[in-house]
């Protein structure tokens, strides 16, 4: 069946490109960077007609046609500081303005290499369109209140973008990483990885959003690990685009997501991209790692997902969407790998999966995004993943009211102060939200797919962002979480997704399926303070100089710790690492 379908693969790219258009490549997912592009689209009053900003991520394409109307409008009032922000837009994707002098470096490296600013080495013309960047990032910091007091982030790589024929887009990152990390990413790490269940000398590394790694130095606190992320992407025709590849994509307008995040492992995919006029449709078809508790030399479970998510906007500033998931599991070890019934791009996969036994896990989502007033973007989300609909109004705490919740609101300008832009954000996750009975809980190589505290929380951050000069961003983040933990293995009490959902804790200890609520099992709060200055020295080269405090509290007094570290770094075309949970 494979060999079936790469064979059917390979004729219809064949096929595809040699009636392709223009096509471009994507922006990488960097929230610094998005946020730009969203305090534009919010400053100009209306959705850009090149791409919906709910679907991340954005084609260059895309973004230029957007700053050039940005430009091209007599009603936006700009200042110094955005005109700055536009043009790094425009130089950042120069080969798709009309003008051969966008993007121009004064010095020239030997004549050859930073002929852009924003690439070492590009070529433009007919046949290759090519741009090469390194890749750098080296953090060091210093930590209290655990066992790790020094951390540290060595990464070394190489960025590689382009065209052929103007009708075939690639990109290639590729980097190798070591890491130092607080003792609070290695907590996380261990519940992902459930450490908890090996013996000390079989912990398995870890690295938040990563895949495979390796422990580094002999030192639990250290972990090596190569990341890699590529595809190739045609313009089928000029509303129908078409992605495959290895990397990450997103669903919302928040900070965070409850339909589909960044924040797991790069995965396998293949995306088919329907915009006409008001509507986008997004047709996305995954395979998944299921590592479970196998040793890295074995070969990992496969599962596999296909979502659909149509975006329209209603009005030129007000936008819904409408997304429904299926996450299933076959034995790829005999031949029965992704089910072909759910290539369908268009039927409503609840009926398939019903049609196939009601195995799988079924997940609908809604989305929605209000900009108005030229300063204020109101935006929110609803996940449902397996409620009963005579249970779902009654205040009775039934297990399979399932369902995740966000709303936002974004103020850029705040209080008239210029580029002063402040959001805010609450999320919760009922308990048990995105597990499943069996290996098809909502996760890619064993990280959430949605949140990153994956359920049975609620979670409330603001963030502030602060142009405090045209190459100095501060960014100060105060995100508070409430959640209920498990105890020991054995117990379940909805947090976990990787946890069979039928292991629940209130059915094992008193046979009822009633009486879950949000923060059940060990009460915790977290609370995270975060300051970042970001001088940006040369395109896209960062100093950083940041500030993080981490409060933990535990309804066991003993467990309770607070982390700090200050760290100072040196990032170059590499989008800064958070990792805020």
């Amino acid at each position: 069946m494979y060999q079936k379908l790469r064979f059917f693969t390979f004729i219809l790219c064949s096929i595809i490109s040699i009636y392709t258009q223009a096509q471009s490549v994507f922006i990488p997912l960097n929230q610094d960077y998005y946020h730009l592009i969203d305090r534009y689209e919010i400053k100009r009053g209306k959705f850009s007609e090149g791409f919906h900003t709910t679907v991340k991520p954005y084609t260059r394409k895309g973004v230029v046609q957007l700053v050039d109307s940005i430009w091209a409008s007599n009603s936006i009032i700009l200042s110094d500081k955005d005109r700055f922000n536009l043009a790094y837009l425009e130089n950042d994707s120069w080969e798709w303005k009309n003008n051969d002098t966008t993007g121009n470096s004064k010095k020239p490296f030997w004549k050859i290499f930073y002929q852009k600013k924003a690439d070492a080495y590009s070529n433009a013309d007919d046949i290759l369109d090519l741009h090469v960047s390194p890749v750098l990032n080296l953090e060091f910091g210093a930590a209290t209140g655990g066992v790790q007091k020094n951390t540290s982030i060595n990464t070394r790589g190489i960025e590689i973008r382009g065209m052929i024929n103007k009708k075939v887009g690639f990109y290639t990152f590729i980097s190798e990483n070591q890491a130092y990390i607080p003792d609070y990413v290695k907590t996380f790490v261990d519940a992902y990885n459930q450490n908890e269940l090996r013996q000390t000398n079989l912990r398995l590394p870890g690295m938040p959003g990563e895949g495979l790694t390796k422990e580094f130095k002999q030192n639990a606190y250290a972990t090596d690990f190569f990341t890699a992320r590529a595809y190739i992407t045609f313009q089928a025709t000029k509303n129908i685009q078409l992605q495959f590849g290895h990397d990450k994509n997103f669903i919302g307008n928040g900070f965070r997501s409850m339909i589909l995040s960044d924040n797991a492992a790069p995965n396998l995919f293949l995306k088919i991209n329907t915009h006409i006029g008001k509507f986008q449709y997004q047709n996305l078809f995954t395979q998944l790692v299921y590592t479970g508790l196998k040793p890295n030399d074995q070969i990992f479970p496969k599962k596999y997902m296909a979502m659909h998510h149509l975006s329209l906007n209603l009005s030129k500033n007000f936008n819904i969407g409408i997304s429904e998931s299926i996450v299933f599991q076959r034995d790829s070890t005999n031949g029965d790998g992704f089910d072909l019934n759910y290539l369908n791009p268009v039927i409503f996969y609840r009926s398939i999966e019903s049609f196939q036994g009601s195995g799988d896990n079924a997940l609908i989502g809604f989305d929605f995004k209000w900009n108005f007033a030229k300063r204020f973007s109101l935006y929110g989300q609803l996940m449902l993943d397996e409620f009963i609909a005579k249970e779902i109004f009654k205040p009775t705490g039934y297990w399979a009211n399932k369902n995740g919740l966000q709303a936002g609101l974004k103020y850029i300008d705040f209080f008239g102060i210029s580029n002063l832009d402040f959001q805010t954000e609450v999320n919760a996750a009922r308990p048990y939200t995105y597990s499943h009975d069996s290996g098809a809980n909502y996760t890619q190589y064993n990280q959430s797919l949605a949140h990153p505290l994956g359920a049975n929380f609620v979670e409330w951050s603001n963030i502030i962002r602060w142009q405090a000069l045209k190459k100095l961003n501060i960014t100060a983040s105060i995100i508070y979480a409430k959640f209920g933990e498990d105890r020991n293995s054995t117990e379940n009490w909805g947090q976990n997704i990787q946890k069979d959902y039928d292991t629940r804790s209130r059915k094992v200890l008193y046979n009822d399926d009633y009486g879950n609520e949000i923060g059940q099992g060990r009460s915790t709060r977290t609370m995270i303070y975060d300051v970042r200055a970001s001088y940006q020295l040369k395109h896209n080269f960062f100093l950083d100089l940041r500030f993080l405090s981490r409060d933990y509290q535990s309804e066991n007094s003993a467990l309770d710790y607070t982390t700090t570290i200050k760290s100072f770094g040196v990032r170059w075309n590499i989008p800064y690492r958070q990792m805020l949970f």
